[in-house]
């Protein structure tokens, strides 16, 4: 077994998701008193966050590729960021280790295309919705991302930063961005992209009619595959 090294803390609520989600995987994968190898850091989110206001993301990138050299250190053989957003550096961080980074959008990318699906909507963070870097990952696997309009951004950050983030899951929000869903439906998407680990404690496929894509829950899989692979 590899041993999984974890960039978490942002936020812990979906540090969490990843810790639980990887434990259950090796136990389903495995049985008996399996568990996975994981080296953990994570990061003050207040400190990240007032950077990201602040649009010092140079500041953040040196943040996470401290994070990231220490989880090297602790013996970890492939490495994660627990988080969307800050995947904007995660180009920095990586040329910064010796050990390889698996890509949020590159395993996202790979899943979707698997099922055919080349136009997929994705819900997020405002600089995950605003900026380009998690659409231009996914164009390079052939994928079109289609963005909210920018009118419900406001919605689906506040939810994030506001609600979920400490854990508060809300019915009534839960229906709003249901709407934006179908929204990105109605303009013809072949799915919709849960685009920060936290919405996937919001929106579960049960309740939308269009397929949604968990990618902590793809990122997670794609992990334990390499993790156990022979």
């Amino acid at each position: 077994m590899q041993t999984i090294g974890l960039v978490g803390g942002m936020s812990w609520e979906s540090t969490a998701v990843y810790y639980r989600d990887l434990n259950v995987g090796v136990q389903d994968r495995l049985g008996g008193l399996s568990s996975p190898k994981l080296v953990l850091s994570t990061v003050d989110f207040a400190e990240l966050t007032a950077l990201e206001d602040a649009d010092r993301w140079p500041q953040i990138g040196d943040l996470l590729t401290d994070a990231a050299r220490g989880v090297a250190q602790g013996g970890a053989d492939f490495l994660l960021l627990c988080t969307t957003t800050f995947h904007k550096v995660a180009d920095q961080v990586e040329a910064a280790v010796d050990i390889p980074l698996l890509h949020l959008g590159d395993v996202v990318a790979e899943e979707v295309r698997s099922q055919g699906v080349t136009r997929v909507g994705f819900i997020g963070t405002t600089v995950a919705m605003s900026d380009g870097f998690f659409a231009d990952r996914l164009g390079r696997h052939g994928l079109e991302t289609v963005m909210p309009d920018p009118r419900h951004h406001e919605l689906l950050n506040s939810a994030i930063y506001d609600e979920l983030v400490h854990g508060r899951v809300v019915d009534a929000t839960r229906r709003r961005v249901l709407g934006v869903l179908e929204e990105l439906w109605d303009v013809g998407v072949g799915g919709v992209l849960l685009g920060c680990t936290e919405l996937e404690l919001l929106i579960k496929q049960a309740d939308a009619d269009l397929p949604v894509y968990p990618c902590t829950t793809l990122h997670v899989n794609a992990a334990l595959d390499r993790a156990l692979a022979p």
